[in-house]
């Protein structure tokens, strides 16, 4: 989902320019590298990586549920309240945003942390 809406904005974007607010811009980068790049890496790490153990081949697995939901709740307040930012409204939004991302980013280094370590 964050993929496509960044594309859709990115076409908006190049196409017509002038008419699009300029709270989108930074919007779309935030969608396409937040959004699409970190799960991504999210995701392929939690597959990808060595197990934690036989009895718990992914380890703490509501860590990555907690940095899942807490990502895409920060991506949300963002994506509604960015655009208007610029004029000075929605700043506690943003700050909110920011921390519910960088919840996300410490609860799934939390849970990938153990099955990265050396043994």
């Amino acid at each position: 989902m964050d993929l496509l809406l960044a594309l859709g904005i990115g076409v908006v974007l190049a196409l017509r320019p002038a008419e699009v607010p300029i709270g989108l811009r930074p919007t779309y980068l935030h969608l396409f590298i937040v959004g699409w790049i970190s799960q991504l890496i999210f995701g392929v790490s939690h597959w990808m990586f060595p197990r934690a153990s036989k009895e718990d081949p992914r380890g703490t697995e509501w860590l990555g549920w907690v940095a899942f939901w807490c990502l895409n709740a920060g991506l949300l307040l963002r994506v509604i309240t960015e655009p208007f930012a610029h004029d000075g409204a929605g700043g506690i939004f943003l700050v909110v945003s920011g921390g519910l991302q960088l919840a996300a980013g410490i609860a799934y280094a939390t849970h990938i942390w153990p099955r990265i370590k050396e043994r």
